[in-house]
């Protein structure tokens, strides 16, 4: 077959029966592309006689080229999620030569911006992105937006799988700890509140961040002021430790008075019992980001990818008190 044409990746992405984005991650080298899927790839990439645009390749990560961080103004820098996350991006960065940059969520005062930035703790229209558009900055959002590049976790998913978790062992009044304008609070609230609607359960919310000391506050607060409930759904880890501190303090016993599940799979965490979780695949969000970030730079056309969770069950959840699942 004679090509009279350059082949490109939208060539290559239509006969593989795949995305584009999954096109640019065999291009790059990465290791979230199933075998299966990187051979046919690879296999019509030969059979079209494809070659990687020069120009295009040379837009990607290059020596001495920075990688900026855009956290909230109020998030810790040595928060556990950030460090997970950084960590899984500098495996990937360091042996390219490229430096990661921590960034507040104001980045008009900056006189310098980076090569390129993951726009973090996202928020509904998030302004960071036109911002850096307007610089012709590429830009990646660990969130979701239409017309923009993303890459999140299933927030919603997530949330619905570990109120099942909840009401699957009995539970019919429950909690959720948290709140917030991030998408990641609104997405986990709203998959909450659906799978609590949909097995006919009470669903109240505690007002909480996502640290230890936020959940211990919220939820003491709550019960002494008279709340109750058999079932807690923390919007974070970290959150769901301190809710299980206060419930000891409190005389309350979990998981056989109040059960508790968190949100994000962290390795350790300041609690006697294996809480259980919903876990995030982090180095594959981190992974997906930096795919995105090289597509960003290259100019290919916007796209945005859910990644996976998934139920990491533990010792924080039981039948409610006088009842069976």
């Amino acid at each position: 077959m004679i090509h009279t044409t350059r082949a490109t990746i939208d060539d290559i992405a239509r006969a593989a029966g795949v995305s584009k984005g999954t096109v640019s991650r065999v291009l790059n080298g990465h290791s979230t592309v199933a075998a299966r899927t990187r051979q046919r790839v690879q296999e019509v990439m030969t059979q079209l006689s494809y070659a990687p645009d020069p120009a295009a390749r040379h837009l990607s990560w290059r020596t001495g080229q920075t990688l900026g961080l855009s956290l909230d103004r109020d998030d810790p820098l040595l928060h556990p999620y950030h460090v997970l996350f950084r960590r899984a991006l500098e495996s990937q960065t360091a042996p390219q030569g490229v430096q990661l940059v921590d960034l507040r969520a104001d980045l008009k005062g900056m006189t310098r911006l980076p090569s390129a930035v993951l726009v973090m703790h996202a928020v509904d229209g998030d302004p960071r992105l036109s911002y850096l558009a307007a610089q012709g900055v590429p830009a990646v959002l660990i969130g979701h937006q239409p017309g923009a590049f993303w890459v999140a976790p299933d927030d919603v998913g997530g949330a619905r799988l570990a109120t099942r978790q909840l009401t699957g062992a009995g539970h019919r009044q429950l909690a959720y700890l948290g709140a917030g304008p991030s998408q990641v609070a609104q997405d986990r609230e709203y998959g909450c509140r659906d799978a609590a609607r949909a097995a006919g359960a009470s669903l109240h919310t505690i007002p909480s961040d996502f640290t230890v000391l936020g959940g211990y506050r919220a939820v003491r607060r709550a019960w002494e002021g008279g709340l109750r409930f058999t079932g807690l759904f923390a919007q974070s880890d970290e959150s769901a430790a301190g809710a299980v501190a206060a419930l000891d303090d409190l005389g309350v016993g979990v998981p056989h008075e109040v059960s508790v599940v968190g949100f994000d799979g962290l390795p350790e965490l300041p609690i006697p019992l294996k809480l259980t979780t919903v876990a995030q695949d982090i180095p594959r969000i981190a992974a997906t980001a930096l795919t995105l970030v090289q597509e960003a730079i290259s100019g290919l056309p916007a796209r945005g990818e859910f990644i996976p969770v998934q139920l990491t069950p533990g010792a924080t959840v039981a039948p409610p008190p006088g009842g069976t699942p």
